[in-house]
C-alpha cells in the first residue's frame, strides 16, 4: 500500500516547513525528493517515520496512520538520517546485534549475518565502526535501516560526503535494495535522482512544484537540471 500523505502541514512557530502537501508513493517505487536546502525534504521524511507529528493532515504507511498506530508503522519503516548517528566505539557485528535487539528480531545472529552480506560489509564486519571509511559507515547505516526487513526505506542524503568510488558503490546498493521495497530518497543533487530514482518530486518552500517519472524530466530540453532551476528558482 506504500505511503499516502494527505494535506499535510507542518508548522514551527510562524514558519510553515510543509504547506498543505499531498503525495502518494506506491509499493516498489524509488522516489527522489529534490529541492534546495530548507525546502522541507527532511521534515517530510521525519513525518513519515513518526519522528515528528504533522500540524495538520494525515500520513499513512502500508495503510496505517503514523500518529494513530506508531508501533505498526515503525515496524514497517527503515530510516537512514542525514548524519547517520552510529556508536563508533562498537564493532560492526556488535552494533547490528544491538539494533536487532531493539527490534526484537528472532534468530538475530542469523539476520545480522544476512544483512552484513546484503550491504557488502563482510570484509569489515569485525572492525570498530570508528575505523571504517565514510562509505562503509553508510553501509552500516543502511544495514541498521534494513535489519528488520521494512517495507519502506527512508534515506536522507545517503551519499553525502562520499568519494567517487564510494558513490558508485552506494548508489548501486540503494538500487539493489530498492528493487524489493518502497524507497524515498532525499537529495539536492540531481545526479543522485537520475542514477537511483524511478520518479522525482520537486519541492520548494514546503510545496510540491513538480512530479513525474525521472525519464520524462531527463528527456526534456535541458533535462532535470533545467526543470529543477525553473520550478524551484535555484
Amino acid at each position: 500500500m506504500g505511503i499516502q500523505i494527505h494535506h499535510v502541514t507542518k508548522q514551527f512557530g510562524a514558519q510553515k516547513a510543509l504547506n498543505d502537501l499531498s503525495l502518494e508513493v506506491p509499493d516498489g517505487q524509488v522516489l527522489g525528493l529534490l529541492g534546495p536546502n530548507g525546502a522541507g525534504k527532511s521534515t517530510l521524511m521525519r513525518l513519515i517515520t513518526g519522528y515528528l507529528p504533522p500540524t495538520q493532515g494525515t500520513v499513512r504507511v502500508a495503510g496505517f496512520d503514523v500518529q494513530d498506530v506508531p508501533e505498526e508503522t515503525r515496524r514497517r519503516v527503515g530510516y537512514l538520517p542525514e548524519h547517520n548517528p552510529l556508536h563508533t566505539e562498537m564493532y560492526v557485528t556488535e552494533y547490528l546485534r544491538f539494533v536487532a535487539g531493539i527490534h526484537h528480531i528472532e534468530r538475530a545472529d542469523e539476520r545480522v549475518e544476512q544483512v552484513i552480506a546484503e550491504v557488502g560489509l563482510t570484509p569489515e564486519r569485525h572492525k570498530e565502526i570508528g575505523q571504517l571509511s565514510k562509505g562503509y559507515r553508510q553501509r552500516v547505516g543502511l544495514a541498521q535501516a534494513l535489519i528488520h526487513e521494512p517495507e519502506v526505506l527512508i534515506l536522507d542524503e545517503p551519499t553525502s560526503g562520499l568519494d567517487p568510488n564510494q558513490l558508485v558503490e552506494v548508489r548501486a546498493l540503494i538500487r539493489r535494495v530498492g528493487a524489493q521495497r518502497t524507497v524515498i530518497l532525499s537529495t539536492h543533487v540531481m545526479q543522485e535522482v537520475e542514477a537511483m530514482c524511478d520518479r522525482v518530486v520537486l519541492i520548494k518552500r514546503g510545496q510540491i512544484v513538480g512530479d513525474g517519472p525521472t525519464s520524462e524530466f531527463a528527456s526534456q530540453p535541458g533535462g532535470l537540471e533545467l526543470a529543477f532551476k525553473t520550478l524551484t528558482g535555484s
